[in-house]
């Protein structure tokens, strides 16, 4: 599925334009300008999955970034921008085909990050509890309770919960439904198969993160069927050489000047792996 056809930067002579239009001189950088457009890349066209493949520093996140903030896409951790933000999206344009779901949104490591410690957090909080309810499990079972008064019935229904309840099985039920713990791969990898749904435009900033080479394949696969079954566009940023491979992706190579589209088999940091599991194949 097509949402967004394509996206346009300015071009370094429009950069240097609105530079030198600047008497402001209290700034030591003019982010995102100058960025982008060191290696020339003026206009993306999308398909339904389109991956920005770069090293460090190559403005794989800026082209996420400056992209949902052109389309107000919803996030959940706060961009980092500059006060040059705003003038540098006046110069980009965006053609869309029809209009962007409301679901839409983009998905940053600082997301996932967020989600795992709330998740940390918010088990930590339950043992505690969950230490409190096995204290008060022993207080109550082997009390000598006697109801006096009708006040005294919620009570009462506790105690006879802990005399007829394992330790365990009373804790359960006080707790109602524990948060279950994940590994960090196994939070980070929930955390996208709660916030991609059907029929949306998602920018992927670095999915791998946090993620085991099995988990990464599973991720690749959720996102294939994702955009194949259910109607999602992707865009996605990484290094990673298994969401690369990612079937029917469209790859620009923004370490490249000007800017190319390749296939996953050719960038460098394929080409790195490649090589190091041919230098040790007779050891597997």
């Amino acid at each position: 599925m097509i949402y967004l056809d394509y996206f346009t930067f300015p071009d370094g002579d429009k950069e240097f334009d609105f530079i030198m239009r600047q008497k402001r001189t209290c700034y030591d950088s003019y982010y995102p300008f100058q960025i982008l457009s060191r290696h020339r890349l003026k206009r993306i066209d999308f398909e339904p999955v389109t991956i920005l493949y770069g090293s460090n520093g190559s403005g794989k996140s800026t082209v996420l970034n400056v992209i949902s903030a052109k389309l107000g896409l919803s996030r959940d951790s706060i961009c980092n921008k500059s006060n040059f933000f705003p003038d540098y999206l006046k110069l980009c344009s965006v053609a869309t085909a029809g209009k962007i779901p409301k679901c839409s949104r983009i998905i940053s490591s600082d997301d996932v990050f967020d989600y795992m410690l709330n998740i940390r957090n918010l088990n930590e909080g339950i043992d505690v509890k969950r230490e409190e309810l096995f204290l008060e499990y022993l207080d109550t079972k082997y009390s000598g309770f006697q109801m006096k008064s009708m006040e005294d019935y919620d009570q009462l229904k506790r105690v006879n919960r802990a005399r007829s309840h394992t330790q365990s099985k009373f804790v359960r039920e006080e707790l109602m439904d524990n948060v279950r713990e994940y590994s960090n791969g196994e939070s980070a990898f929930q955390y996208f198969a709660e916030k991609i749904g059907e029929n949306g435009l998602y920018l992927l900033d670095e999915p791998e993160n946090s993620l085991s080479p099995a988990k990464q394949q599973e991720l690749v696969r959720f996102l294939e069927d994702s955009a194949r079954f259910f109607g999602c566009q992707f865009v996605i940023s990484t290094h990673s050489p298994f969401v690369l491979a990612l079937k029917g992706a469209k790859i620009y190579d923004l370490d490249e000047d000007p800017v190319d589209i390749k296939k996953w088999t050719q960038l460098a940091n394929v080409r790195a792996y490649f090589d190091f599991f041919q230098k040790h194949r007779d050891e597997f």
